[in-house]
């Protein structure tokens, strides 16, 4: 660590971008005035320190595990399925008394 001895008004400048002034002595407390790129974050040790903490947090924050869901298993095929020997067949409806005429409807049963 470099140790720099300033009186109020001198200062010091950091990487030719970074410029530290004591502003003013009061008692044990100095005021520093730091003019810094916009780029260089600047902040109080206890502020600095909060930051770290909140973004350690932040990176081990785990979500929930998802529910278990169970899969829906496919209905047993019967014989006559399983083997292809399904075929369609016509089912005649009686007479729609609302229409009055027939339908016929194609369906797969055995």
């Amino acid at each position: 660590m470099l140790i720099l001895s300033r009186k109020p008004g001198e200062s010091i400048m950091i990487d030719g971008r970074i410029h530290v002034k004591v502003v003013r002595v009061e008692g044990d407390i100095v005021k520093v005035g730091i003019e810094a790129p916009p780029e260089v974050p600047v902040h109080r040790m206890e502020v600095y320190l909060e930051i770290q903490g909140n973004n350690r947090g932040a990176a081990v924050t785990q979500k929930p595990p998802l529910p278990r869901v169970p899969l829906a298993r496919p209905a047993a095929a019967t014989e006559s399925q399983a083997n292809g020997s399904v075929r369609p067949q016509i089912v005649v409806r009686p007479p729609n008394p609302r229409r009055g005429t027939r339908s016929a409807v194609q369906e797969n049963r055995p």
